[in-house]
């Protein structure tokens, strides 16, 4: 595969809020499938952007090292 084909999979996004130690809430954007691709932020929007970023130089890093990049199984059937 190519690094554009990788950077097409549909990797599952979870985003949540979440309350920090000293009051103030963040939002956390993860990439569950993808090892440390995750980001918080203030807003959910830059939590997003900020993921996303991370998953594109994941992506790309690991493919420029050689190495597999995880993909998702595909969907259970009805």
């Amino acid at each position: 595969m190519t690094v554009e084909e990788y950077l097409a999979i549909p990797y599952i996004l979870q985003v949540w809020s979440r309350e920090c130690e000293d009051g103030r809430w963040v939002r956390h954007a993860e990439f569950p499938e993808l090892p440390g691709c995750f980001a918080e932020a203030s807003s959910a929007v830059e939590a997003v952007e900020r993921a996303e970023a991370a998953r594109v130089a994941y992506i790309v890093e690991k493919l420029a090292r050689g190495e597999a990049v995880p993909v998702p199984r595909p969907p259970l059937e009805a």
